[in-house]
C-alpha cells in the first residue's frame, strides 16, 4: 500500500523555501484547490481570476504570493512564484512507490547484467544481455529492456514500458506505462514498384530529468540517434520519428507528431495535437498552439498558429466555399492593382 505523508506547516516552509505567516504547528496531510479544499489540506492561489474563491476556502494554509495577502485570514507561505511552490509541493506529498526494492523471482534478467541492490525490478521484467542499471532504478512490472540499453541512476519505468536495444537514459528520467522508446523509424525507399525498407541502424539517447507520458512512441535513429536532449517533458500519445533532436527543456504536449529529422530548439512549448514536418527545425523559445501544422522552418522566437478558428458550422461552411475562391479572388485583385497603376 502506498504510504502517504503528513506535515506541519513550518516544515513545509522549510522544505519550500516559503515564508510562514500564521500558525507553524498546523498539520498538513495533502493538497487540494481552492474551492474544494478541506481543513488539513494545504491550497495555492498563483492567477488572479481565482482570488474571489479565497474568501470561502475552507483550508488549513494558501500558498500565494505577498501582494494577495490582505484578501486571506488564514495560514499563508508567501512564494514568489506560487505555481513553481504548489509544483514543489506535490513532490513532498506524492505516494511512496509500492515497488519493494530488489529483484522479483519473476523477472528474467540476463546473466551478464549487474543490477545493483538499491534497485527495484517488478513481476515479469525483461532486461536483455549487455544492458547496465544504475543506482535506485525503479522497473515496474511488465517491462522490457533491449540488449545493451542503459538506465542511469534513479530512473523510472512505469509497467508495461518497452525499450528496444541501444536506448540511453541519462539519471532521474520517468516514462510511464505502455511507452515505446527506440521501435524502429519509418524509412523506406521506392525502387519503382515497391518500398525497400531502410532499417534503422542508429539508437535513442534520452538526457538526465526527462519525463515521458504513457502511450508515446520515440523511434530510433536511421544511422545516427534520436536525441531527447535533459529536462524535456512529453505528454501522453506523443510521436517522435526518427533522427528529431528535442532541445533542452522543451514541453511537447499530448498527441502531437513530429515527423523525422525535425530539430526543435530549447524551452519551446509544442501545444496539444501540433504536426511538424520532418527535415526542418524550429528556433529556440518558440511556442505553438494546439492543433497547427509546422509545414517549414521558424527561425525565429515567439508564438506560431495556424488552421482555421473555431465558429459555428453554417459560417465556416460559407468561408470554406471562400477560401477556394481565393486564388481567383489574388489574381482579379492584381490585375485591378496593374490597371489602377496604368491610370
Amino acid at each position: 500500500m502506498a504510504q502517504f505523508k503528513c506535515y506541519r506547516l513550518e516544515e513545509l516552509a522549510e522544505l519550500l523555501d516559503l515564508r510562514l505567516i500564521g500558525d507553524g504547528s498546523c498539520e498538513i496531510s495533502s493538497l487540494g484547490t481552492l474551492s474544494s479544499a478541506e481543513p488539513g489540506q494545504l491550497s495555492f492561489l498563483s492567477n488572479s481570476a481565482y482570488i474571489d474563491q479565497l474568501v470561502d476556502c475552507r483550508a488549513s494554509a494558501v500558498i500565494l504570493s505577498e501582494k494577495f495577502l490582505p484578501r486571506w485570514n488564514g495560514n499563508a507561505l508567501i512564494a514568489e512564484a506560487p505555481y513553481v511552490a504548489f509544483a514543489r509541493a506535490t513532490a513532498l506529498f506524492a505516494p511512496e512507490s509500492d515497488l519493494a526494492v530488489g529483484v522479483h523471482p519473476g523477472a528474467i534478467i540476463a546473466d551478464d547484467v549487474m543490477v545493483p541492490d538499491s534497485a527495484s525490478i517488478g513481476a515479469n521484467v525483461v532486461i536483455e544481455s549487455g544492458s547496465v542499471i544504475g543506482e535506485r532504478v525503479s522497473i515496474a512490472p511488465g517491462c522490457f529492456v533491449g540488449a545493451g540499453s542503459r538506465l542511469g541512476d534513479s530512473c523510472v519505468l512505469h509497467a508495461n514500458v518497452t525499450l528496444y536495444h541501444g536506448v540511453v537514459l541519462a539519471e532521474n528520467v520517468t516514462i510511464h506505462s505502455g511507452t515505446i522508446i527506440g521501435a524502429d523509424g519509418f524509412g523506406y525507399a521506392f525502387d519503382g514498384e515497391r518500398s525497400i525498407k531502410i532499417h534503422q541502424l542508429g539508437g535513442v539517447n534520452i538526457g538526465r530529468d526527462v519525463e515521458i507520458g504513457a502511450g508515446t512512441t520515440i523511434d530510433r535513429g536511421a544511422i545516427e540517434d534520436t536525441v531527447i536532449e535533459q529536462g524535456v517533458k512529453i505528454d501522453n500519445q506523443v510521436q517522435i520519428g526518427h533522427n528529431c533532436r528535442i532541445g533542452e527543456h522543451s514541453v511537447i504536449c499530448g498527441c502531437t507528431a513530429i515527423a523525422g529529422s525535425a530539430v526543435i530548439g530549447k524551452y519551446c512549448v509544442l501545444g496539444g495535437a501540433v504536426g511538424v514536418v520532418g527535415h526542418l527545425e524550429i528556433a529556440d523559445k518558440v511556442q505553438v498552439s494546439a492543433m497547427s501544422l509546422v509545414d517549414r522552418t521558424i527561425k525565429e522566437p515567439g508564438v506560431y498558429s495556424s488552421g482555421t478558428g473555431f465558429m459555428k458550422t453554417p459560417q465556416w461552411k460559407r468561408n470554406t466555399v471562400h477560401y477556394r475562391q481565393l486564388d481567383s479572388i489574388v489574381r482579379r485583385l492584381k490585375e485591378l492593382e496593374k490597371n489602377t497603376d496604368k491610370d
